[in-house]
């Protein structure tokens, strides 16, 4: 089923039109990668999605409704979660970072107890919960900013260069993570050019190419 569909996404700087998208479709619960060259608007067309920058659309649906991207509609504020491909952390505890939005939401506070420990023990980093965010590792932030924002159980979560940063263990780390998003019903969006992401089984792959975007199927895999 769709969960997002937007026809005539156009975004322009001044003279400069970065892109003239005809339709984008998000299907619920799927993972996507965003690729193409750097300046193409992938991390724009992120920012977009979640709210962050404005852009002209002919028509836009969510969960089968029809919404304007401006004002920004609240179903989609309240379900869309971006992530920065540098994170940036509450002078807090880990525990607290993670379980900020549910507090800002008015979540009772036994009920986002529980939320945040299921986030932490999903993202490994339950022996991390009283740290405060110097001394921690690029890994260990990226994959706190991913617990922080499963949390909230989004409907769709927009990746901005998730692994760009890590390097050995921590990148895979986060790489397996993304599969258990998909699993519990999010559908993602990664803007990157990680060639492991892109290979995850059951992504698919959306390319930004000279202001248009291109949906291309991924290749099977061979198992030997």
């Amino acid at each position: 089923m769709t969960l997002l569909a937007i026809h005539g996404l156009r975004k322009q700087f001044g003279e400069r039109l970065l892109f003239d998208i005809e339709a984008l479709e998000l299907r619920k619960a799927t993972a996507y990668v965003l690729t193409g060259l750097n300046g193409a608007g992938k991390s724009t067309l992120l920012r977009i999605l979640a709210g962050l920058e404005q852009a002209d659309a002919a028509s836009c649906t969510y969960l089968g409704m029809p919404v304007a991207l401006s004002p920004y509609p609240p179903a989609m504020r309240g379900s869309i979660v971006y992530v920065h491909q540098h994170p940036v952390l509450f002078s807090t505890s880990v525990c607290k970072n993670i379980g900020y939005g549910l507090a800002a939401c008015g979540m009772p506070q036994a009920d986002a107890a529980e939320r945040v420990e299921a986030a932490m023990a999903w993202a490994g980093v339950t022996h991390l919960r009283d740290r405060l965010p110097h001394g921690l590792s690029g890994g260990e932030k990226q994959r706190i900013a991913l617990a922080r924002a499963k949390v909230l159980e989004p409907r769709l979560l927009l990746l901005d260069e998730p692994t760009s940063n890590l390097d050995g263990a921590a990148r895979e780390q986060v790489i397996a993570l993304i599969p258990s998003l998909t699993a519990a019903g999010s559908s993602v969006v990664m803007a990157c050019h990680d060639r492991d992401l892109i290979a995850l089984p059951g992504v698919q792959r959306l390319k930004l190419r000279d202001g248009r975007l291109q949906a291309r199927q991924q290749r099977a895999r061979l198992v030997k």
